[in-house]
């Protein structure tokens, strides 16, 4: 028996002509889309005159559309999975049937395209060599506060989803906690209402905490913790040195340099009496 291929289609965040060459002529050829919101994806179809069959795929009927969806692939007919905007897989229950599909040995392929928290990223100024996504964070302050913490020492780059209701109270917590970091919101990317605010979370909290209401999808991308400066003995000891006077006892200098480092004193003291007396 031969399954059908169910592909990953990457569909524009807002601006319709984001869309490959690929993704089109994919969503022409199967004989079904499975989307989160037909009324949006109806739109992209209309614009290119595509006539794909489409079905519902989201949270709330994922078990009962995914059994469908496996159902039509096992009997060789391919499926298009994509999501309200961007690409699916991230944030929504298209993960779960890759995963599923996988597990029966069903080929996926994925058509790469427009993807919101990588095009955040890249716009918000902030270092992209190391990001971690974390998604939605909880929606309770005390659980969002608990998230936020273990993330505190987190030296990447953090990127978020959040949503307009929350993102006022996301922006005081992380305010809070992370401290005066710089940040990125960038909200309806592509889209005619398209916004990009940077700034210090405190700068970013009192801009969105004065609006009656930021509608739109929102992404969020946070600067990552200082990094932890490193210190060796040898290299911390040879930069003392050089500057203290030569009446400042080994002991002294060592208390000195372990309370500014954190290294051993003894280990300090050691290499401190090794230099002096060369």
């Amino acid at each position: 028996m031969r399954f059908g291929t169910l592909y990953i289609v990457a569909t524009p965040l807002g601006n319709l002509e984001d869309v490959t060459f690929r993704s089109l002529r994919v969503l022409r050829e199967v004989p079904l889309i499975a989307c989160e919101d037909t009324r949006r994806t109806v739109k992209l179809l209309n614009r290119y005159e595509i006539r794909t069959q489409m079905i519902p795929f989201h949270d709330h009927n994922k078990l009962a559309a995914g059994t469908g969806l496996l159902r039509r692939l096992r009997d060789g007919q391919s499926v298009a999975l994509v999501s309200d905007a961007g690409t699916p897989g991230i944030s929504d229950p298209g993960y779960e049937l890759v995963r599923d599909a996988v597990a029966e040995g069903i080929p996926v392929e994925v058509v790469p395209g427009p993807s919101a928290l990588i095009s955040a990223l890249v716009v918000s100024g902030l270092p992209t060599d190391r990001f971690v996504f974390e998604g939605f964070l909880p929606n309770r302050s005390e659980r969002r506060r608990k998230a936020l913490k273990a993330l505190s020492a987190e030296t990447r780059t953090l990127i978020f989803y959040e949503s307009p209701q929350r993102i006022a109270a996301f922006l005081a917590d992380a305010s809070e906690i992370l401290g005066d970091r710089r940040g990125c919101i960038v909200r309806e990317l592509t889209k005619v209402h398209e916004e990009i605010l940077r700034g210090t979370l405190p700068e970013l909290f009192g801009e969105i905490s004065k609006r009656e209401s930021i509608p739109g999808e929102i992404t969020v991308v946070l600067e990552g913790a200082p990094k932890a400066v490193v210190f060796s003995v040898e290299a911390a000891v040879s930069e003392a040195l050089e500057v203290a006077p030569d009446s400042v006892s080994s002991r002294d200098l060592a208390r000195d340099i372990s309370g500014r480092t954190g290294l051993s004193k003894k280990e300090v003291y050691a290499e401190i009496l090794r230099r002096r007396e060369q």
